[in-house]
């Protein structure tokens, strides 16, 4: 009788995920996640449509900047197909289109360069100054605290595992439903050790740059994420990697929204690791849409 195997971790299960399935030359299967999100999560999306792109390029040239546009929610029981275009492969550059498809629709396009190691001019904007992670509660701890009057939706996703640990550096927002100077603050990393692929690491945080950057314009509206009143989506989301990191230590996530107008609210993010230095930096435009209902956690 052999002994059971343990069930894989959430981050385990992360980094299967976010591991296409080559299936022909250019063309990668991404496999389908258990979140429970009843359309596929936008950071899902991302993660692999870069890592599937980073398959078609030499290893030694990381990503530098991507962008690209949620044109259709996705359905999480199905698998989605990544078709990856050659664009370009220059002397310092290397360029790829990504198209994620799903029952025969686009649902997703994203531009994405690469970029090796060079040596030039270097300058950033200096870190805030906040407490570091090790002084600030879990988010589980903070749903049994504080934050108990949220939704129920809300508590439920946050009492479960995650494969990303997270730190609120401010969670004032969500004591009191007040209207609130739109920016926040957190610290994130993998719950747990990765590999040594830069890759890797970069579609990780992409998979976790999607979660809270949107959420940031509802500060300014007493809002929170799992509202069953407004209807969120992501529209568009770039980013930029700037210097080396590594997605399993932490890393200051620095929030704010600049505006929202016409249902849809504009969001950027800038991305520190513990020494200081601006690894990454993010913008987004998402539909802000007040509704009866709106998605939920199964």
């Amino acid at each position: 009788m052999t002994a059971k195997s343990a069930a894989p971790t959430a981050l385990e299960s992360l980094i299967a995920t976010l591991t296409p399935e080559p299936l022909e030359d250019n063309l990668f299967r991404g496999p389908r996640s258990s979140e429970g999100w009843q359309r596929v999560y936008g950071g899902l999306v991302l993660g692999q449509s870069l890592a599937s792109a980073a398959l078609t390029v030499d290893p030694s040239r990381p990503i530098h900047s991507l962008h690209g546009y949620f044109l259709l929610a996705g359905d999480p029981e199905r698998e989605i197909i990544y078709d990856v275009e050659r664009i370009r492969d220059g002397g310092s550059f290397t360029t790829r289109r990504v198209r994620a498809v799903q029952h025969g629709r686009a649902i997703f396009s994203m531009s994405a360069s690469f970029h090796k190691a060079e040596d030039g001019y270097d300058h950033q904007s200096a870190m805030p100054d906040v407490p570091p992670p090790d002084k600030l509660p879990s988010a589980q701890e903070l749903m049994r605290g504080v934050l108990g009057n949220l939704p129920e939706n809300m508590r439920k996703y946050w009492n479960r595992e995650h494969p990303i640990d997270v730190r609120i550096v401010d969670a004032s927002r969500y004591a009191s439903r007040k209207p609130q100077t739109p920016a926040q603050s957190i610290w994130l990393r993998a719950n747990g050790e990765l590999p040594d692929s830069p890759h890797l690491h970069q579609a990780i945080l992409a998979y976790a740059s999607d979660f809270t950057l949107l959420d940031t314009a509802l500060i300014a509206h007493g809002k929170v994420l799992f509202d069953s009143d407004i209807q969120l989506a992501s529209l568009d989301h770039a980013m930029w990697f700037h210097r080396p990191f590594r997605a399993d230590d932490w890393l200051l996530y620095v929030q704010d929204s600049p505006s929202a107008s016409g249902a849809r609210g504009y969001c950027r993010g800038s991305i520190f690791d513990r020494q200081g230095h601006l690894v990454a930096s993010t913008v987004q435009e998402g539909l802000m849409r007040p509704r009866e209902t709106a998605f939920q956690i199964k």
